[in-house]
């Protein structure tokens, strides 16, 4: 057919933010499972370093940086250092976040919170994709997976600045995505919904069993497992057509009214 519609990753390099917890670890242990490459990014370095010796143990070749991704010069030469180390980049995805939940009549801190939710969710995305870019404009398979949340397609109240970055993800999204599709890059984004992550664990039991079967179709919260595999799909070649989607990974939360 002229084009590797392969169904696998083994072989190729990705570069996971925030993967020394929830989702972010849950992405780097899926992909080193398929036979990926992954430097494993986070604030920690004895986290990053733990996670990459623990999949180095079950014969993957995995790699830590500590990266804070509100720092720019960290960024570029995390990036710079990961592809040094694999030999290129194929796959980023941005997944680093924090919550952001602040009263919009809070004057004594809603600027702060703003601010560092717009640099840490929208900002960092941005400018790993452009630290990336080199590198992924010489890959066979370059995919760009975004993580954004359903608060991006709907609104909690307080939580405006969350909500406000991660629009501003899925807009990125797109406009990468019309912008680098000539090149063949892929740029697409995942909104989870109610998952269960080190964000969500200070919620009691019963209060996410209440939410999870008033709100979702599937009555249950999500596992990091679950997005991890939704992003693994969208890094596969055969992926090679799905570009500039926002893709939730809600247990049917956006679908359902009553």
């Amino acid at each position: 057919m002229g084009q590797d519609l392969s169904r696998s990753v083994e072989g190729l390099t990705v570069l996971v933010t925030g993967a020394a917890s929830g989702m972010g670890r849950a992405t780097a242990e899926v992909f080193a499972a398929a036979g990926a490459r992954v430097a494993v990014t986070d604030l920690s370095v004895d986290a990053v370093e733990g996670i990459a010796a623990s999949l180095r143990a079950r014969g993957h070749d995995a790699q830590g940086w500590a990266l804070d991704v509100s720092d720019p010069q960290a960024i570029a030469s995390c990036v710079a250092e990961v592809a040094a180390r694999f030999g290129g980049i194929d796959c980023l995805v941005n997944n680093a976040g924090i919550s952001a939940f602040c009263p919009i009549d809070d004057a004594d801190n809603y600027d702060a919170v703003w601010d560092r939710a717009i640099v840490v969710l929208l900002t960092a995305h941005q400018r790993l994709i452009r630290a990336a870019l080199p590198h992924l404009r010489k890959s066979a398979c370059p995919r760009v997976v975004n993580i954004a949340s359903t608060e991006a397609l709907g609104a909690t109240s307080c939580d405006s600045p969350y909500c406000a970055a991660k629009a501003g993800v899925t807009g990125l999204t797109r406009a990468l995505a019309v912008e680098l599709g000539k090149e063949g890059i892929t740029v697409n984004c995942i909104c989870p919904g109610p998952i269960d992550t080190g964000m969500t664990a200070n919620v009691p039991e019963a209060d996410k069993a209440t939410f999870a079967h008033r709100r979702t179709a599937l009555r249950r919260y999500g596992l990091p497992e679950e997005v991890a595999h939704m992003t693994l799909s969208l890094c596969l070649p055969a992926a090679s057509y799905v570009t500039g989607a926002v893709i939730p990974v809600d247990g049917g939360l956006m679908a359902r009214n009553a």
